[in-house]
């Protein structure tokens, strides 16, 4: 059982906690593992919301052991960080333990230095702000959400899912995030790399480029190429990698890999399939090809990842 600890911090944000709960504390009977979720605080154990709303939690002066820490959001203008919220979740990360965070909360990780070397997010109405009070991080305009195993931080509101849903997803398999996501009544995955909202609307050749890739989703499967994508857009292959890398900040080739990764893991999880058949049917050229992917994007073997994440029944 993995346990998991919401930690509210200064200020309440009720989405952004109502993720956090939805996603990890709501009982969910179906599944004989699931995660055991405590919220506290460290600070004031009595929060303000908007609509006159107040919220309790236990408060304590030691973080619980837990595997993930959540923080739903953090204030962007502090700049001095209480000593003890500083040296209880230093402690949670130095002994080996996960941290996300919702929104604003990737302020608090960026001031604690456990965004050096990574990637930043957080909503794009405080993109500016972060920049530039932590100019030496990575920071991207374009995503939704970032999580390397380790540290993760999404960007604002029904980013937070998205984030969410891709910890389940690593936690547990497809079969449990997509039962998640089907009772939140949302699809199951949407990319970390695909843009926020901002308040310019998108050019009609993104409008036109997006119904391409929904096609797409529909028509993936063995023999579907790049370029029969490209065609189906009426652009020429150049013009389609220009303007899909400008879209997407990926090549199309790659966002095509993991589509097909996609359909591969959950015929890992859910067949017996022999390894060679689930490459075949997810549009891999052979086994080879799709270990090598494996390995490359998702740093494990195919039957290794079977192994941690089927629960299902010889097919017949």
């Amino acid at each position: 059982m993995i346990k998991v600890t919401i930690l509210l911090c200064e200020t309440l944000s009720l989405f952004e906690l109502g993720c956090a709960t939805e996603l990890f504390a709501l009982p969910r009977p179906e599944f004989e593992d699931w995660y055991q979720t405590q919220t506290v605080t460290l600070s004031d154990n009595t929060f303000t919301g908007p609509g006159n709303t107040v919220f309790k939690c236990p408060r304590v002066v030691k973080l619980p052991d837990t595997d993930l820490l959540v923080i739903p959001s953090f204030p962007v203008n502090i700049g001095t960080i209480d000593p003890l919220l500083a040296s209880e979740v230093l402690r949670h990360y130095e002994q080996g333990g996960r941290i996300i965070s919702f929104c604003s909360g990737s302020f608090l990780l960026a001031a604690l230095g456990l965004l050096n070397q990574r990637t930043a997010i957080t909503h794009w109405r405080y993109a500016g702000q972060f920049k530039q009070r932590f100019p030496h991080i990575t920071y991207r305009d374009d995503s939704l959400y970032w999580y390397d195993g380790k540290i993760g931080c999404s960007a604002g509101s029904a980013a937070a899912i998205d984030l969410g849903v891709a910890v389940i997803r690593d936690d547990y398999g497809y079969e449990h995030a997509n039962a998640v996501a089907r009772r939140l009544v949302l699809p199951a995955h949407r990319d970390g790399g695909q843009s926020q909202f901002v308040q310019t609307p998108l050019a009609r050749t993104n409008s036109a480029l997006a119904k391409v890739l929904d096609w797409a989703v529909k028509h993936s499967g063995p023999g579907l190429t790049v370029a029969q994508i490209a065609n189906k857009a009426n652009m020429t292959r150049r013009t389609f990698d220009r303007h899909f890398i400008r879209q997407f900040n990926m090549t199309p080739h790659q966002w095509l890999c993991e589509r097909k990764l996609e359909v591969a893991r959950q015929l890992l999880e859910s067949t017996h399939l022999p390894i060679e058949q689930i490459a075949e049917r997810a549009g891999f050229e052979s086994a080879v090809t799709l270990r090598h992917n494996f390995n490359k994007y998702l740093s494990v073997s195919p039957s290794k990842y079977r192994q941690t994440f089927q629960n299902v029944k010889p097919i017949t």
